[in-house]
């Protein structure tokens, strides 16, 4: 009983650090996307909330419509490409926890 015991605990302690980790990943994201004309650089974190913009200097030479747009789309984009991240991060994690369940096969 003793020995089933231990099994589990160690299991248990496993799954633990996995999600200790996942969490550390999922914090750590950061996505930084230029606009095609560099005018726009966007950082995202993993939830694709925006972290910072930095804009060059020839944006003065963009009207309100066009400015509005590159923003938006260099930020949209940035967010598109944290989401997905975030989603092969979660996907793996998916994984790792299935390999470490009692009866998995890895045949599957």
């Amino acid at each position: 009983m003793s020995e089933a015991m231990d099994a589990l605990e160690a299991r248990v302690h496993r799954q633990l650090n996995l999600m200790h980790d996942l969490a550390d990943r999922l914090a750590a994201i950061r996505v930084r996307e230029t606009s095609p004309d560099g005018t726009v650089t966007a950082e995202v974190d993993g939830n694709g909330a925006l972290c910072d913009l930095a804009l060059a200097p020839a944006i003065s030479k963009l009207s309100p419509s066009e400015f509005e747009s590159v923003v938006v789309a260099t930020a949209r984009r940035a967010a598109h490409l944290a989401i997905i991240r975030r989603g092969e991060l979660v996907d793996a994690f998916n994984t790792e926890l299935a390999e470490s369940m009692p009866g998995h096969n890895s045949g599957h």
